[in-house]
């Protein structure tokens, strides 16, 4: 059986974003519902490949695909809180990166969630997977510890 993830620390990641919880996102049991976890991890992923300029999510003839997904729940997080998610690159194949998300809660300094996240790059046209392209591998490389 593998070890369970253990949270990890805010200064472990080069990119931080700022990420408000909304109304809606609480729970009946009063805290943030996990699918919303999600959500924060493909914004995080996305808006830092905007941000950088390789990724148009309207024209890009290269996109990565979300094939795999995971996370791991250390303490709770619920609204009104501010969300900061931190993210780094642990693995780059060729047509494929696994993404390391963390999810601060305020100005706690270790991860309320750890989050995989992992992109395959395919073809928008044809869907069919291609390498990663240089510039889209050059931000990813600086996301690496």
């Amino acid at each position: 059986m593998t070890e369970r993830p253990q949270p990890t620390e805010r200064d472990e990641y080069s990119y931080l974003l700022s990420l408000d919880t909304r109304w809606g996102d609480n729970d009946v049991y009063g805290h943030v519902n996990n699918v919303v976890y999600y959500a924060f991890f493909d914004t995080a992923v996305n808006k830092h490949l905007i941000e950088q300029g390789v990724l148009d999510i309207a024209r890009s003839d290269t996109v990565g695909l979300v094939v795999d997904t995971q996370c791991s729940f250390f303490s709770s997080i619920a609204f009104p809180d501010e969300v900061h998610a931190g993210l780094k690159v642990v693995h780059l194949g060729k047509s494929s990166v696994r993404y390391e998300i963390a999810l601060f809660r305020n100005d706690n300094e270790q991860a309320a969630a750890l989050g995989r996240f992992v992109h395959v790059y395919v073809d928008r046209a044809t869907n069919t997977p291609v390498p990663i392209p240089a510039p889209v591998l050059q931000v990813l490389k600086t996301l690496m510890p």
